[in-house]
């Protein structure tokens, strides 16, 4: 802090000149105390095109951004989150990489190694965890008997480098670890392939202690559907994030859906939880805190990810040998 008392202003990048490089520089854009200084994409036109939107400058790689800014947004796709994130960290910059952490578990490794030897900060999307938090449903101590969650929609290209797994369910996935950290004590996954990935999947996981998880993700559906319904000992939750509609038989308080109110100063987590949730990186940068969104709890996230997609691979394998 200056002799002003007044906290100098933290330049920002962005890497990747997609949908979601998209959004997180207009959160650059709005919020305070930082500046938009640049976007980068492996397509140099693509990049140019976001910058000029914003009126920053495009830069032919991410490499050459990082002596302009102090921290990054890795908005690129997931397969070059681990390269991308050491690189940046390396170079001592804060980093906000948009779920999953890694492709896999040795590059999320290396990312938290990387990030704990610099103190820098690595932040994570899973910003539904910040709804969910404002909602009250992490509050009262009472671990459900069963979560549910359904998350489709039509295909689209976007993405489609990883598995829906890695794309959608993994936000569910966070969800529950958070509600529930308990270890894994079953699971069984199926899979359908539209494409060249895993384009929807259903998984069942038994926690240890009991909770029973149902999980379904799809990008071949014939409409988006987005709820969540979360049974406790006394009652059921059940939350549909599409029409903002929401059932409680508990006698838990739960705000709804799309309600305002205090966010300690941030953007309200649940009108804009992606602003909410780089005000958080922004915060923990300057505070020279810990990561609100752990990166060891991504790596968790991710792993179970990766679990569910050897299961539902293993099942189909076992189901072609079966039909052959």
């Amino acid at each position: 802090m200056n002799a002003l008392n007044i906290e100098p202003e933290l330049r920002a990048g962005v890497i990747g000149a997609g949908a979601f490089g998209r959004l997180h520089a207009q959160k650059y854009m709005s919020l305070p105390g930082v500046k938009l200084i640049g976007i980068a994409d492996a397509d140099p036109a693509r990049a140019q095109t976001l910058a000029n939107d914003f009126g920053v400058t495009g830069f032919l790689n991410w490499r050459a951004m990082l002596p302009h800014v102090d921290i990054v947004t890795i908005a690129a796709p997931a397969r070059f989150h681990g390269e991308i994130g050491v690189g940046c960290l390396n170079q001592d910059k804060h980093v906000f990489i948009e779920k999953p952490l890694a492709a896999n578990l040795r590059e999320a490794d290396a990312l938290i190694r990387v990030a704990e030897a610099r103190g820098r900060v690595l932040h994570t999307g899973h910003q539904e965890r910040f709804v969910m938090r404002h909602l009250g449903l992490f509050d009262g101590g009472v671990t459900p008997l069963k979560i549910e969650s359904h998350r489709a929609a039509p295909f689209s290209p976007r993405n489609t480098d990883v598995s829906v797994v890695l794309d959608l369910m993994i936000h569910d996935i966070d969800l529950v670890h958070h509600m529930n950290p308990a270890p894994i004590a079953d699971l069984q996954a199926q899979e359908r392939i539209l494409h060249a990935r895993s384009d929807e999947v259903s998984a069942q996981l038994t926690l240890e202690g009991g909770m029973q998880v149902d999980l379904f993700a799809s990008r071949m559906a014939d409409a988006r559907k987005r709820f969540m319904r979360v049974t406790y000992p006394d009652g059921e939750i059940f939350i549909d994030f599409l029409t903002r509609e929401m059932t409680n038989s508990t006698p838990r308080k739960i705000k709804a859906l799309g309600s305002t109110g205090a966010a300690d100063g941030l953007p309200c987590p649940s009108t804009d939880p992606l602003g909410h949730g780089v005000a958080q990186f922004l915060r923990s940068v300057r505070q020279g805190g810990e990561a609100v969104i752990r990166p060891r709890e991504a790596r968790r996230a991710l792993e179970t990810a990766l679990m569910i997609l050897d299961a539902a691979k293993a099942a189909a394998s076992q189901k072609r040998k079966v039909h052959a």
